[in-house]
């Protein structure tokens, strides 16, 4: 029998965070529930979570920082904010500081474990076969371990800056569409992930910014492409 799915939450409305709580852990998972930053940070160092559910504004340290804090020891697993905030700025912001999508409340529980849902499945079909090593110019991209390395120097890549970078090295110097891309990662298409895309193709840009080999160009209004010259 598989073991629940291990969810993070970090929510400091006490009566928005037990709803959430109990609704999913009635759809089957397992959910520590912390109503500030602090807290949900020294959880997340004792237990092996599946994914991170953040509120962007709690007391002590807000959901920014939790992120940045749960980046700089685990670039995989998934973190999904929860924000009242409706500024694409702030949303943008939160891709900024790691995290993988994002909740605007009031949102229904539906929508929140259709969200959950796509992380857990993402990886499935797409990338079973993404084990290999791939060479960019110089760098070695191992997607499964989630690594760029070049001269023995290593940068370490989130799951979805590695799932992006993977699918433009799969297209062999084609030019992927930006929807395939939302589509295969994101799991839709809308615009605030359209931009979200933007932000993680400008970073893979700055990741390999310095191989005279490789770039990733933007074609308007198609989608992008990984030209890796010999």
């Amino acid at each position: 029998m598989d073991e629940p799915v291990k969810i993070l939450l970090a929510e400091d409305d006490v009566n928005l965070g037990f709803v959430v709580k109990d609704n999913l852990e009635h759809h089957g998972f397992e959910v520590d529930l912390c109503q500030d930053g602090e807290e949900a940070l020294k959880h997340f160092h004792t237990v092996n979570y599946d994914i991170c559910i953040l509120d962007i504004m709690m007391p002590k340290m807000d959901g920014f920082a939790v992120a940045t804090n749960i980046r700089n020891k685990n670039t995989q697993i998934p973190i999904l904010f929860l924000t009242a905030k409706t500024l694409k700025e702030d949303r943008l912001q939160g891709f900024l500081m790691g995290g993988d999508d994002y909740i605007t409340k009031p949102f229904s529980i539906e929508e929140l474990i259709l969200r959950i849902k796509v992380f857990l499945k993402r990886s499935k079909v797409d990338f079973m076969q993404a084990n290999v090593a791939v060479q960019i110019g110089g760098y070695t991209f191992r997607h499964d371990q989630l690594t760029l390395e070049k001269d023995g120097k290593e940068k370490m890549l989130t799951q979805k800056e590695a799932d992006v970078l993977m699918i433009l090295c799969q297209a062999k110097g084609e030019v992927v569409k930006r929807t395939d891309i939302l589509l295969k990662v994101w799991g839709d298409d809308d615009y605030f992930h359209g931009r979200s895309l933007d932000v993680f193709i400008s970073r893979l840009r700055k990741y390999i910014a310095d191989e005279p080999l490789a770039q990733i160009t933007n074609h308007h209004g198609v989608g992008f492409r990984l030209r890796i010259l010999t």
